[in-house]
């Protein structure tokens, strides 16, 4: 395996039952990389995150994480790990600086050793400290969290969902706090249902009913969207939505907020055409504008041509 590699996946396969969670996939991580996992709930990222901290066994395939098996070496593992899981998991009867002393103490180190490396996050919760993690809001918990997941300063940082229940501005400040990290060297493996987030990685896997569809920069997916993509509206949102679909020549419409991206089977057809379409339909104040493709939109394409 090349020595910038920090984790390895080959044909991992996991089952619950009948369900099949993760469908042989494959991929690296280069060390120092952010990155990122997207995809919408149950698409397999949480299960993929215990095989990579060693918390689950593959049924098929091989994981390494800094060249250590993710079977035979949990244990060395564990110790170059930092875990984030999806739910706040830390100790809600200690206070803020009892559960960072605590994690620090698992692996027989002191917040103070390594407080350079959370000083840029623990700082914005330390005026706090003496507070139960329980009395803490959503982006506080997630700044103690994600303190104590660094405290013995692991290898790797492996994140599920960080930002999930959070208000609009702690996501904004959990992003920047990785950005930063990322400088120290350290592996950051993060997951993420929001798809404006994947912009913020070095590059991302857009994962689906446990299969990866694609893996690049952000940057390359959205320039590999090979057609045109248009945002439209009218007074009518739920309506517009379905008289599009209905639209004779609409390849693809899709809800993005107060628009509807659409893409079109003909290329050929003008802006003026849909509108006369939409008239005819009794639609009102009625816009049209030609749009650079989101990762989202980039995602919904390749679910489309997974559906064949």
């Amino acid at each position: 395996m090349p020595a910038n590699i920090s984790i390895h996946a080959s044909n991992i396969t996991k089952r619950y039952g009948e369900k099949t969670a993760l469908d042989d996939i494959s991929f690296d991580v280069a060390k120092g990389e952010l990155f990122g996992f997207i995809g919408p709930d149950g698409a397999g990222k949480t299960t993929l995150f215990r095989l990579i901290t060693s918390l689950l066994i593959p049924d098929k395939g091989s994981l390494t994480v800094e060249g250590l098996d993710t079977v035979k070496d949990y244990i060395k593992l564990r110790k170059i790990l930092g875990y984030m899981p999806g739910r706040f998991s830390l100790y809600q009867d200690l206070t803020v600086e009892e559960n960072l002393k605590f994690f620090a103490g698992i692996f027989k180190t002191t917040p103070e050793a390594n407080y350079e490396l959370v000083k840029d996050i623990y700082s914005q919760i330390e005026p706090f400290k003496n507070r139960k993690a329980g009395k803490l809001s959503g982006g506080m918990k997630q700044k103690l969290a994600l303190s104590c997941a660094l405290i013995h300063k692991p290898e790797v940082l492996v994140l599920d969902e960080p930002t999930t229940g959070v208000d609009a501005v702690s996501r904004i400040e959990f992003w920047e706090m990785l950005g930063r990290l990322r400088l120290s060297g350290i592996t950051i493996v993060v997951s993420t249902p929001y798809m404006d987030e994947a912009s913020r990685c070095d590059r991302v896997a857009l994962i689906q009913n446990g299969k990866i569809m694609s893996i690049d920069t952000p940057d390359s997916i959205r320039n590999n969207y090979s057609r045109g993509l248009w945002a439209v509206k009218s007074d009518d949102t739920y309506r517009l939505l379905n008289d599009l679909r209905q639209f004779k020549y609409t390849r693809t419409a899709f809800p993005f907020g107060e628009h509807i991206h659409l893409s079109l089977k003909n290329e050929l057809i003008k802006p003026a055409e849909i509108v006369s379409y939409l008239e005819a339909t009794a639609h009102s104040n009625i816009h049209i504008s030609k749009i650079e493709p989101t990762i989202e939109d980039c995602f919904m394409e390749m679910m489309g041509n997974e559906g064949g």
